[in-house]
């Protein structure tokens, strides 16, 4: 099955990855690749940083004549900014310019310098850096070249910015499109044009406060066939693979599948989705309250994902702190930041629900060719359209 695991720091030389797993044979676009690196940099609200790196991916290994060749498949990002840290980030000996010795409230690095005894949280901030998703969207972006082949699309947009929520029936037109074009337009990735003008203004407001925002996302996954997890195990679900992947996004602190937490205050008559059966189209559901999930596996409907992200904790104005040698109180450590970075993590909430679904695609068709895993896709098919 796929699995990736990433290395780097924030300020370090690049961050890496290596994927195993991907069958052979997937036809891989660069371009597209780099293309969700651009969009992971966009949206109102973004700091400098986005402005020094321009990322795109430099394949080391896995990928022959633009296809996958079955083995690992390794990738590198490099840190342009990284000119500016050689000193502080040595590898050898170097400067210990800029050491953190004062927490910021809401980061890992309080938990982080006591879990591995730093007296530099540097050593923490570095690695706890969302920089970090920058290669989680390129790996996703790898996995979705998979996922095409299927028809299987991924999805992003902002339903809330801070207090700004957007009109869900405005909204909801616009879901038989293509949603991310639709979103990628606006700057902060809302398909409502009155709450994405008014959520802008309330980040001009935050900026000169000082002050950062969170808000929610919904991703809608396009295509999964049904039947894709299972309810015969706790870590087959497919709805419990999708919850920690999205929860290890930095920062999100809540995903509802479906109606989530709606489903709670509503009676079973409003809350289930009755099935429907015709010849030429078979068995589906005129609502989608489950959000395309029902016993831990795929209906064939949208599979439908709010994430709830939390405001930046680095603020401009710092909040109360103690630092952790002298003890004294003080306003804590700023590093440079965003107001928000929303819309970019709906990008990432897109790149990281990628794995899940090629997982279980590849769980219930096979993994070791493209071609193998289209021909046990067509069979699948043809007999869920004869039950």
């Amino acid at each position: 099955m796929i699995r990736y695991f990433t290395a780097g720091e924030s300020h370090g030389p690049g961050l890496t990855a290596i994927i195993e797993g991907l069958p052979a044979r997937v036809p891989v676009d660069l371009e597209r690749v780099n293309h969700e690196l651009y969009r992971r940099q966009q949206g109102h609200g973004r700091g400098r940083r986005q402005k020094i790196e321009q990322d795109a991916v430099e394949v080391l290994s896995g990928i022959r004549f633009r296809e996958t060749l079955g083995s690992p498949v390794s990738v590198l990002l490099r840190n342009k900014d990284w000119k500016n840290w050689t000193e502080i980030m040595a590898v050898e000996e170097g400067v210990a310019k800029k050491r953190v010795s004062r927490p910021r409230p809401g980061h890992a690095d309080l938990s982080g310098a006591l879990k591995y005894d730093f007296r530099d949280m540097r050593n923490v901030l570095e690695r706890s850096s969302a920089r970090e998703t920058a290669m989680r969207v390129a790996v996703g972006a790898l996995v979705r070249e998979l996922l095409y082949a299927f028809d299987i699309h991924i999805y992003s947009h902002v339903l809330e910015l801070g207090p700004i929520r957007a009109d869900r029936e405005a909204v909801q037109r616009f879901y038989s499109g293509d949603i991310n074009q639709l979103a990628d337009a606006s700057p902060v990735r809302c398909l409502d044009p009155a709450a994405s003008d008014k959520m802008v203004a309330h980040i001009d407001a935050a900026k000169k406060e000082g002050d950062t925002l969170g808000g929610i996302i919904e991703v809608v996954i396009r295509g999964v066939p049904p039947g894709l997890g299972s309810y015969v195990q706790w870590d087959r679900k497919l709805d419990a693979q999708l919850a920690m992947a999205l929860m290890s996004v930095q920062a999100v602190k809540g995903v509802e599948v479906g109606i989530g937490f709606e489903a709670a205050r509503r009676p079973g008559s409003r809350a289930h989705d009755p099935i429907h059966y015709e010849k030429d189209r078979g068995f589906y559901h005129k609502t989608n309250n489950a959000g395309g999930i029902e016993g831990g596996m795929s209906t064939g409907e949208d599979i439908v994902l709010h994430v709830a992200k939390k405001p930046i904790p680095t603020l401009m104005k710092a909040l109360h702190s103690v630092d952790i040698d002298t003890k004294k109180s003080f306003k804590a450590h700023v590093e440079r930041s965003d107001v928000t970075a929303v819309p970019a993590a709906a990008v990432i909430c897109e790149a990281v629900v990628a794995p899940v679904i090629a997982n279980a695609l590849m769980e219930k068709l096979g993994r070791d060719t493209l071609p193998d895993m289209l021909e046990a896709y067509r069979a699948y098919q043809k007999r869920v359209a004869q039950f």
